[in-house]
């Protein structure tokens, strides 16, 4: 009877074992499936703060670039304004040497040495792209022309250019001195 009651005793063992087997299976099944849960959530939470660092990188780019883009004009700007301060001081110089040739010239001087140095001032002028603006007989344009007298005139179109009292210069497209001109106006041939 004891070998009966070992034989049942050592079934009764396996099949407690073989369920207890069974449980810690189902529960290692269900803690796996909740382990592969929780890190699907997470997973999910970082591809979300991935997508968020991804936008925000390209709103850095954009504003480096946007600052880049920015600060360039910024320094194109200030080299152009030194640059146009240098030149216009430049061709009050020149304007000197202009009048000076013209009045030498009205007393009979020679004014071969004056002629020279306005050669090498014209071409240094060339060579830097600044350029005269033609004005004389021209349709007055308020972004070349800075209109200070007035002549009346039944001959001309009304705003055409009759004199230039000073000249202007473009410097790449830039207007960096006007020129003063006077303009024509129609006279009315009043009633008599």
């Amino acid at each position: 009877m004891s070998e009966n009651n070992d034989e049942i005793d050592q079934e009764e063992l396996n099949t407690v074992l073989e369920e207890d087997a069974e449980n810690q299976s189902e529960g290692r099944t269900e803690s796996m499936e909740k382990y592969i849960e929780e890190l699907k959530s997470k997973l999910e939470q970082e591809q979300k703060k991935l997508a968020s660092y991804e936008i925000k990188i390209q709103y850095l780019l954009a504003d480096f670039e946007n600052l880049k883009k920015r600060t360039e004009l910024d320094i194109q700007n200030k080299v152009n304004g030194i640059t146009d301060n240098i030149i216009l001081k430049f061709l009050s110089i020149y304007d000197d040497f202009v009048r000076a040739r013209e009045a030498l010239s009205k007393q009979k001087a020679n004014t071969e040495g004056l002629d020279g140095i306005l050669k090498n001032m014209n071409s240094f002028l060339s060579e830097l792209g600044v350029k005269p603006i033609d004005a004389l007989g021209e349709i007055f344009d308020p972004r070349l022309h800075e209109a200070i007298s007035v002549k009346e005139s039944s001959d001309l179109d009304d705003n055409t250019i009759t004199a230039e009292l000073r000249k202007g210069y473009i410097l790449k497209d830039r207007v960096i001195r006007p020129s003063l001109v006077e303009i024509s106006k129609k006279c009315d041939k009043g009633v008599e």
